[in-house]
């Protein structure tokens, strides 16, 4: 089981990575942002930034479906996301060493 401060050390111990102030988490690296806080949106109520789901850069859409499909449990998106190379990772739901590889890969992808 992971959270934000996992999401933050791990984001951090990347090359060229910065933070961006933000009441969750907001990481990028050449200006290009890799993972940050799920800004959840619901019908008629403010946005909450939530801390517990972090919002993963990966590359394509392809990717994207194959990680939802494939681990339901952990990886989801929404409306709101469609057609965008990112989706949402429950981070109760992961370990650190594979919140380590996704962020790692996120960030690479966005470096290349």
């Amino acid at each position: 089981m992971a959270d934000a401060e996992d999401v933050r050390r791990v984001a951090l111990g990347l090359p060229d990575v910065v933070e961006i102030e933000s009441d969750g988490f907001d990481f990028r690296v050449q200006n290009r942002g890799f993972v940050w806080s799920y800004p959840e949106r619901l019908p008629g109520k403010p946005r909450v930034l939530r801390t517990d789901i972090a919002v993963l850069f990966v590359g394509d859409e392809a990717e994207k479906q194959a990680l939802v499909k494939g681990e339901p449990d952990l990886f989801f998106t929404t409306p709101g996301y469609d057609g965008l190379p990112l989706v949402m990772v429950r981070l109760e739901a992961v370990d650190e060493g594979r919140l380590t590889e996704l962020i790692t890969d996120a960030w690479r992808m966005r470096v290349e």
